[in-house]
């Protein structure tokens, strides 16, 4: 077991969803996972694993921002020898050229963040996905009849701000919402030489306050989980 998952070796799948929230990891392993089995619950930090479609699938939560998912994912990484980590989650859109519920299949990942340069020596601002996952995710949405748009990504350290201004960098790097992990997830995949993937919902619309309700969120992020566990079945 690593230092933050209490999973002994050969509980956790080669493949790893990773919601932020621990409440949805329990969620997806209940109601899409057969036989899962809780492996890891350590700071209350859930882990599950799985079977989806008859492959062993596991699913986990990151925590918000790039200290936690940096820890998780490079420990699922380097002390679980996962090949793969896609990212599920929720962005709020700078632009009203994205609507609620619209699905990212995120392409690049700018950020202000130090994470990347000083845990690995990249100096870039922008991080792309890693692997084939990413191409994955596109041609399994088509399958599914599903719009993923491959988009890129403000990943923020930031969630509250004094200046409601988009940030110079999304304008940069042209990134129409924003998020807080991917950036830490692709950084450790980058360096690492894992595959590493970020699926998005938008679930709220900064410029008009539009946002997807608490009761509709479960609904609402179906799409999002289903494309993952069908690109997670077909990279194993």
């Amino acid at each position: 077991m690593s230092i933050h998952i209490s999973a002994k070796k050969g509980e956790i799948a080669k493949v790893v969803l990773q919601p932020g929230d621990p409440l949805r990891a329990k969620y997806i392993a209940e109601n899409f996972l057969e036989d899962a089995k809780l492996v890891s619950q350590t700071r209350g930090i859930l882990y599950y694993t799985g079977l989806y479609k008859g492959k062993e699938i596991s699913v986990g939560a990151s925590g918000m921002g790039f200290p936690s998912i940096g820890i998780y994912s490079f420990e699922l990484f380097t002390e679980y020898d996962v090949d793969t980590i896609i990212r599920i989650g929720t962005c709020g859109a700078y632009t009203i050229d994205l609507k609620v519920y619209d699905l990212l299949n995120v392409e690049n990942a700018a950020s202000e963040s130090t994470y990347a340069k000083f845990a690995w020596g990249i100096e870039e601002e922008s991080i792309s996905h890693q692997g084939n996952i990413f191409n994955t995710i596109n041609e399994t949405a088509k399958e599914m009849s599903l719009t993923a748009k491959a988009t890129n990504i403000h990943s923020s350290d930031i969630f509250y701000r004094k200046d409601p201004a988009i940030p110079a960098i999304a304008t940069k790097y042209n990134c129409p919402a924003v998020e807080m992990e991917a950036f830490g997830l692709f950084a450790n995949a980058k360096h690492l030489g894992k595959n590493a993937a970020t699926i998005l919902t938008v679930s709220d619309i900064i410029p008009t306050h539009e946002n997807i309700s608490a009761d509709q969120r479960e609904k609402a992020l179906k799409p999002m989980i289903e494309l993952a566990l069908e690109s997670a079945w077909k990279s194993i």
